[in-house]
């Protein structure tokens, strides 16, 4: 990505006109989703306007909660200027069906906590139905959707 006829500027720079962290312009360097970057004698790392883009591009894909992968996925469409946009559609569309599923799971949590919030006293009593069902083995406990997925957030 760099072009060694544009303006190159250090990481920090880069890294605070993409709006990430320079940790992260190395992270996402090292997965590969950045090409490697030129540097100068003494090594230091060097952005063009093309790579600080491609940052941005970055940025907004991981705010829209897309993984890395479909990051890395959707950034090569981006650079190739004959894709079908069919296949960022069927990208994107995946993407929504899933934040449903975690939506929807989401609420069933929210509403299971609910459930327990209205049953606890909530006093200087040391009974407290929220413990008792956090400790409850099997089906005792009040069912709760398990749609948890760790958020790859760096």
């Amino acid at each position: 990505m760099t072009s060694e006829n544009a303006a190159q500027v250090p990481i920090g720079t880069a890294a605070r006109r993409a709006g990430v962290s320079p940790r992260m312009v190395r992270h996402y360097e090292s997965l590969g989703l950045l090409a490697p970057v030129a540097r100068t004698d003494s090594g230091y790392r060097q952005y063009s306007e093309a790579d600080i883009h491609a940052l941005r591009f970055i940025r907004r894909a991981r705010d829209l909660g897309f993984s890395m992968p479909e990051i890395a996925t959707l950034l090569g469409l981006w650079q190739d200027k004959q894709r079908a946009s069919a296949s960022v559609k069927q990208i994107a569309q995946a993407h929504i069906d899933d934040l449903t599923k975690r939506i929807a799971a989401m609420q069933a949590m929210q509403r299971t906590l609910q459930q327990l919030v209205g049953c606890c006293a909530g006093d200087a009593r040391p009974e407290c139905p929220i413990l008792d069902d956090l400790a409850a083995e099997g089906e005792s406990a009040a069912p709760v959707a398990t749609g948890r997925r760790k958020l790859s957030k760096p």
